[in-house]
């Protein structure tokens, strides 16, 4: 993957979603509105409105940070086997709405209630498969129990959407507003 300084901020969180995480992590860049950016800005603008990063710095730890989170995403299709082999258990953190109304047979919502359970009674090498609607958030949720201690955490590649796809095609698939 190549990645040029004057790619816009939107099409770099396209190809790496979590680009965003890593510059907040190493730069303090996007996780705030004083340090944001706009989706048609470039990188190369963005890292000289904050302290003049360099940019190419910034790409090296962006395309580090894209291959890490590579190894975190579990494929529909392996999620199913590591349901099965080593009995991971799917964590859905989508709207109790969305969840209401399409969900993959024994996946459980993460509602705050359900967080702190798992949080504090879990073994922290539980296998956990973190499903979200189209895999977009799920890195985010999969970086936070991690940063917890869980060792066995992966996050569903396409989420939902693509285990309707994949694995289950009577799930019905779903756009949100």
């Amino acid at each position: 993957m190549t990645i040029l300084p004057q790619i816009t901020m939107r099409e770099l969180l396209e190809q790496c979603p979590g680009a965003q995480r890593t510059l907040f992590r190493h730069y303090h860049i996007g996780g705030c509105a004083s340090c944001g950016f706009q989706p048609e800005e470039t990188l190369e603008g963005v890292c000289a409105r904050n302290d003049g990063i360099d940019p190419h710095e910034a790409i090296g730890r962006i395309l580090e940070s894209h291959e890490a989170d590579a190894k975190v995403f579990i494929s529909p299709l392996e999620a199913t086997e590591a349901m099965q082999k080593d009995g991971a258990r799917l964590l859905d953190i989508r709207t109790r709405e969305e969840f209401e109304a399409v969900h993959i047979p024994g996946s459980q919502l993460m509602g705050q209630d359900f967080l702190q359970e798992v949080m504090g009674t879990w073994p922290k090498d539980t296998a956990i498969i973190i499903v979200d609607h189209t895999g977009s958030r799920s890195l985010d949720a999969a970086a936070y129990f991690a940063g917890h201690a869980f060792k066995n955490i992966r996050a569903l590649r396409g989420g939902i959407d693509a285990w309707s796809c994949e694995v289950d095609v009577t799930l019905p698939r779903y756009t949100t507003e």
